[in-house]
């Protein structure tokens, strides 16, 4: 038995998409029904099912030759086609390229470069670069691990039922936003701080799921939580430790961008808001793998059920 990608259904004779490669119900086996990403193909003349023959005729619709060749390249089969309905696990990927980027700068060039190309900074907000690049960027391993661990089980979901590109825009305008708004907010105050880290996206990541779904089960280890408590558990970190930076010290999370934390939530819960009532979500999300059922988030393609 498994479940359908799409709605969350039990199905004892679940259907494989040979396109995209999920699991689907009768209801959603068609490409049509579960918005697969590799559809577009279909209709492509210059696609999956392009014989080469007809390379003389004019192109009528006017799309241009460079346009078609990106969407041969990225479609199911091409060399870039894994990053089709995969924008989680790249971006998971340009996380860990960036801190090891980090750690080669840092060493070799030297701390000023390092500011200047990965923090978004009070000193410098100017450095536009940097109000992407220290999305990526990271101060720690263990800073590192925590943000990669929600992109990896709750990024699949919602890009399931955003779309990739949508999902890219989100990762990045909530990321962006979070850490102009906790530099902006030092600046109010009189304050020098340095952002970086992915925490104001995959805030924005848990707001989406929390307003689409917020009883999503989600089992940690053996204790089932609904989502709603686990994002607004986050929340309430985050506000009392930005109105009390002192407690924030004593429990070791002094020199983190709480405020980043809630512009991100908000931008999420917004566009939650947006999205609610066009998109079906699953209604468990297990780390965990049960018994007689495989182990593992599920792999790059999809989320599934995995132990953590």
């Amino acid at each position: 038995m498994a479940n359908c990608d799409e709605c969350g259904a039990d199905e004892n004779m679940p259907y494989q998409c040979k396109r995209c490669g999920h699991t689907f119900c009768a209801d959603h086996r068609l490409p049509e029904n579960h918005d697969c990403p590799g559809l577009g193909d279909w209709n492509d003349p210059d696609g999956v099912f392009d014989s080469g023959f007809d390379d003389s005729v004019e192109n009528q619709g006017g799309t241009s030759k460079a346009s078609k060749l990106i969407d041969k390249i990225s479609s199911t089969g091409g060399p870039l086609g894994y990053f089709r309905g995969n924008a989680a696990y790249t971006l998971l990927g340009l996380m860990w390229i960036t801190f090891l980027l980090q750690q080669l700068v840092g060493v070799f060039v030297g701390p000023r470069a390092y500011v200047s190309l990965f923090t978004l900074s009070t000193a410098n907000p100017e450095y536009l670069w940097t109000w992407v690049t220290s999305i990526f960027s990271h101060g720690g391993l263990y800073h590192l691990a925590a943000n990669s661990i929600v992109l990896f089980f709750f990024g699949p979901l919602v890009e399931r039922y955003t779309g990739s590109k949508k999902f890219v825009a989100l990762f990045l305008a909530a990321g962006a936003l979070a850490g102009v708004g906790h530099t902006g907010i030092s600046l109010v105050m009189g304050e020098t701080s340095r952002v970086l880290g992915a925490s104001g996206a995959v805030f924005a990541i848990m707001g989406v799921l929390t307003v689409l779904k917020p009883d999503l089960k989600v089992l940690f280890f053996v204790i089932p939580l609904p989502l709603y408590l686990l994002t607004g558990g986050f929340a309430l970190i985050s506000v009392l430790f930005f109105i009390n930076p002192g407690a924030a010290g004593s429990a070791g999370m002094g020199n983190v961008a709480h405020f980043a934390h809630l512009v991100g939530l908000v931008i999420g819960l917004w566009y939650g808001r947006q999205l609610k009532g066009e998109v079906q979500v699953p209604n468990q999300l297990q780390f965990g793998g049960g018994p007689g059922g495989p182990g593992g988030p599920g792999g790059p393609g999809g989320p599934g059920r995995g132990r953590f």
